[in-house]
């Protein structure tokens, strides 16, 4: 637990930076704008340097697995070259004493399209159950409080080689082709024809798309930047595996979806839902099936769960306690009009409702590990008051439905949340 309070200690100092940042200002001193225009880079999720842009996500990490995760990363920028780039990183892991790595680059073959090809090498880990969107890439979250809670993990080492583009500013693709070796790092074991796979290998091609047909854009000196965010956004991905190819052991396909919408009611007050979808098919491991997004610790008492919320996961569904070859959620969050104490206190309500369906076949074949599955459908729903304290809040939820627990405590989900825009 004290990792975890030093770890809300560091963006508690950063929020502080943030918040003595001005606003509004009628003109502003060119010291002042550069700091903007800095402080905006670091929202995007880098800190630039004359020839190379750091990526702030790998500065500083926790998760259950590694303990602390530090290093430094990042890619070049066009004053480097505007035709190549580098893209690589280097962590360590405090708890497994483990140095992970990337080293990666990429060459642009048309501005117009942005369109690129990389090619990169990674050993590091990746979650048990996730599933993520090529396209996803592109953007960034300041802070991603799930990942503090995560302890199922496996080992890959993956070489791939993808290509980006842009069909228009609306529409943007990416294809990846990867080959991987596989390792969980807890014991686990997929049976397949009478044989046990503890480790494996993947040939895996993926093509991601991501379309937001309501966005605004402008185009001024030859670059296209996003004016508006328009809803719903839509974003979808296919993954085949293939069996025997490059001395892969197995044949699947996994098909995603998410679509998030958002209705704005005023300029104080508006309600946004976030559907996601996924269905894998043939013979696919744990390591690639779903797992619907667990927040929840698996601590004896509520204050032993207390940690950070998350921005689109199930608060009381605690990790590693589902998984699914088939799944769809549906989040639906109220963000209230702020309540306006004081000119630099405006807490804001948000009421939340979450829902889960999934099922599996083939439950048997996964062995050494225990879990359920989703087919009566998981319910709950509680709220947020945000932006108590330097982008601090609160969160509850409560846990009901099919999946309802005995003892009444381990229903209920009490966390901090974090919200904050530089």
């Amino acid at each position: 637990m004290h990792k975890l309070w030093i770890y809300i200690l560091f963006f508690f100092c950063v929020t502080t930076i943030a918040a003595q940042t001005p606003e509004k200002e009628i003109e502003k001193p060119k010291d002042s704008l550069e700091s903007s225009v800095l402080l905006k880079q670091i929202g995007n999720g880098f800190f630039p340097t004359k020839i190379w842009n750091f990526d702030l996500r790998y500065l500083i990490k926790f998760n259950q697995y590694e303990g602390f995760r530090t290093g430094l990363g990042g890619v070049t920028n066009d004053a480097f070259s505007k035709t190549f780039r580098i893209d690589s990183y280097g962590v360590y892991g405090f708890k497994d004493h483990k140095f992970k790595y990337k080293i990666g680059g990429g060459f642009r073959l048309n501005p117009e399209t942005k369109t690129w090809i990389n090619i990169s090498y990674i050993d590091d880990l990746m979650e048990t159950g996730s599933s993520n969107f090529l396209t996803d890439g592109r953007f960034f979250s300041f802070f991603e409080p799930r990942l503090l809670n995560i302890d199922l993990f496996h080992k890959h080492i993956t070489s791939a080689v993808s290509i980006e583009h842009e069909i228009n500013p609306k529409l943007i693709t990416e294809t990846e082709v990867s080959i991987s070796n596989i390792r969980p790092t807890y014991d686990y074991d997929y049976v397949l024809d009478n044989t046990s796979y503890g480790a494996f290998e993947t040939t895996v091609a993926k093509v991601s798309v991501q379309w937001n047909p309501f966005n605004e854009y402008e185009t001024k000196d030859g670059i296209t930047k996003n004016t508006e965010d328009g809803y719903p956004k839509f974003t979808m991905q296919y993954s085949k595996s293939f069996k025997d190819v490059l001395n892969a052991d197995f044949n699947f396909s996994k098909l995603d979806f998410r679509t998030i919408h958002k209705i704005t009611h005023n300029k104080d007050s508006h309600t946004i839902g976030t559907f996601s979808a996924g269905l894998a098919h043939g013979d696919t491991p744990l390591t690639h099936l779903y797992h619907s997004y667990p927040n929840n610790i698996n601590k004896e008492t509520i204050l032993q769960r207390f940690s950070v919320a998350g921005i689109n996961s199930f608060e009381t569904m605690y990790f590693n306690e589902f998984f699914s070859d088939r799944f769809a959620t549906l989040i639906m969050k109220h963000y209230v009009k702020p309540f306006h104490i004081s000119k630099h206190f405006n807490p804001q309500l948000v009421l939340v409702s979450r829902y889960a369906f999934g099922n599996m076949n083939n439950i048997s074949r996964h062995q050494n590990v225990s879990f359920g599955t989703l087919k009566h459908g998981y319910t709950e729903s509680g709220f947020e008051i945000n932006k108590l304290l330097l982008g601090f809040g609160l969160s509850f939820t409560y846990r009901y439905g099919a999946y309802h627990l005995p003892r009444e405590e381990d229903n209920i989900a009490l966390k901090f949340t974090f919200n904050i825009t530089l």
